[in-house]
């Protein structure tokens, strides 16, 4: 049974998937008033509960208490509701990198009860425009230094409201200037626990975008179950990570989670992997977020004496740790590293290791809440040892908008994550492989599909094949096999190629490697044989 929605919009509620084609949701100790606004909690209601002068945002040369976040969130949700007309249900699209500004919207957005999609600054018009018209959303929100891709989206899709914002200390754009004539109080949209607060997209294996439907109690429950149990997270903490807060990931230790606790959100658009030693020895960080890659970066730049003393977690998601990453930060900093994994269908992570119990070459066991096994393609439980599909359940769960492909993510009200998996005997999970084509480069999921569209919009190619090959810094590159319609290939051709795809998608998805062939071996149907290309393991 569903609350009473807030939402003048409906549009999300309406497209939710059929309620029998939903996880199982274990809600028990996740206990929400049936009216709950994910923003006010997060704001007002941090004030109300006596962490006015905590530093809540640090970033752009400045600390803010959240008394002045509240203030200013509130300043900004006058404006979307007043001077831009977003009503409750409207989506509405953050175009920005991560920075105090972008987070001051989303919360801003999501008190005057729209449902939020974050996005990442490096994707391009093209990308955008799909996720508009998805999920039909009304208003966009961009830092001015990133509308070029914005203002040509908007061209595209008819009726969108672009407004800028200023990302960088001086507030200097049309949101800040109508933002400043606003009261800093704002009655937050009552939103029901169960209206949508957020649409998370993802890739999917063919390259066409999922979107994920989070509730306002999903964003409460990722901090007051992982957060809580696996972080500890304290007022002192101070937080810091180089992951997009357009990822769920980014958004959860980025932001909702030292939110949600009285702590500070460190939002630096320099945390670059190379920059996080320095960023955490300044700010006495106490909690970062990122990747293996970023973790191996951050190792190779790792100077004799650097001083990580402040640190107590570091926690790992978005691919698999290798063993030797997790050991050798051990041995440079002398605590423990929790690899995790987590899923934008279930918003954050779902299994862990623990302060008191980890180990290298494994994901660990479930956080409080969820429930996993291994099962086989019958969907029955494999014996212990056995690789097999991870199958998860619990109080957050698989919603994809229009219900796109529901069927195939949630079978039998299991989560089954795309991820294959083994248990051992002491129930430890551990992770094996992808079941599917996503390549997983530096953390990012990157549709094969997708960079073949792109390559093949170019004149040049008449044919090409798109895989991942494993690359010990990445954990796994992008390469493009490619047959031209003339001429030979050559080092100019590659980089003539690789800019097309930079121009085309999102840079972070470009081949990295392009080998070129006279031809690409297919089925006697003419069906691509891309498992034919990877190099044997």
């Amino acid at each position: 049974m569903m609350g009473a929605s807030a939402h003048e919009d409906s549009f999300t509620r309406d497209n939710l998937p059929p309620k029998e084609m939903w996880p199982d949701l274990l809600l028990a100790g996740f206990d929400y008033p049936e009216q709950m606004n994910a923003g006010w909690e997060l704001t007002d209601g941090m004030v109300a509960k006596g962490f006015g002068d905590n530093t809540a945002l640090i970033g752009n040369g400045r600390r803010r208490t959240y008394k002045e976040l509240t203030d200013w969130t509130n300043r900004l949700a006058h404006v979307l509701v007043e001077d831009l007309g977003v009503r409750p249900g409207n989506r509405v699209l953050i175009r920005s990198a991560n920075n105090p500004a972008m987070v001051a919207c989303w919360l801003a957005a999501t008190k005057a009860g729209a449902v939020v999609v974050n996005t990442m600054p490096m994707l391009r018009a093209v990308e955008l425009t799909k996720y508009v018209e998805k999920a039909e959303i009304s208003h966009a929100i961009c830092d001015t230094r990133l509308m070029e891709e914005m203002t040509a989206c908007a061209k595209a899709c008819d009726g969108l409201k672009v407004i800028g914002f200023d990302g960088t200390a001086n507030h200097d754009a049309e949101l800040d200037r109508l933002a400043l004539e606003k009261p800093v109080t704002f009655e937050a949209v009552p939103t029901a626990a169960d209206d949508v607060a957020l649409i998370g997209f993802t890739s999917g294996s063919t390259g066409e975008p999922k979107g994920t439907m989070h509730f306002h109690r999903d964003l409460m429950i990722i901090a007051d179950g992982y957060a809580k149990e696996v972080l500890d997270v304290q007022p002192e903490d101070v937080f810091v990570g180089s992951p997009p807060l357009a990822f769920t990931f980014g958004l959860g230790g980025l932001a909702i989670f030292p939110l949600r606790f009285g702590a500070a959100a460190t939002l630096l658009e320099q945390a670059t992997p190379p920059n996080m030693i320095e960023i955490i020895e300044k700010y006495k960080a106490t909690v970062c977020f990122t990747a293996p890659t970023a973790y191996r970066a951050m190792l190779a730049a790792m100077e004799e004496g650097a001083d990580l003393s402040s640190l107590r977690a570091a926690v790992s998601a978005g691919e698999t740790l290798p063993a030797p990453v997790y050991e050798e930060w051990q041995k440079k900093t002398g605590k423990p590293m929790l690899d995790g994994i987590g899923a934008t269908e279930l918003l954050h992570i779902f299994i862990s290791n623990r302060f008191d119990d980890h180990r290298p070459a494994c994901t660990g066991k479930p956080v409080t809440g969820y429930e996993a096994k291994v099962v086989g393609l019958d969907g029955a439980t494999l014996p212990r040892g056995e690789v097999g599909r991870l199958a998860v359940r619990g109080p957050t769960g698989c919603r994809y908008l229009r219900g796109d492909r529901q069927g195939e993510y949630v079978v039998d009200g299991w989560n089954i994550s795309g991820d294959a998996f083994w248990q051992d005997e002491d129930g430890y999970f551990h992770f094996a492989a992808r079941n599917d084509d996503m390549i997983i480069s530096s953390g990012y999921n990157i549709a094969g599909p997708e960079v073949e569209a792109a390559l093949l919009a170019h004149e040049a190619v008449a044919e090409c094949a798109v895989i991942g090959v494993p690359d010990e810094a990445r954990g796994a590159i992008v390469e493009a096999h490619v047959v031209l319609a003339s001429g030979a290939g050559d080092e100019a051709m590659t980089k003539v190629l690789q800019d097309h795809v930079k121009a085309t998608i999102a840079p972070f998805k470009y081949p990295r490697s392009v080998v070129f062939t006279d031809a690409l071996p297919k089925t006697e149907t003419g069906k691509i044989q891309r498992f034919r290309l990877r190099p044997e393991t």
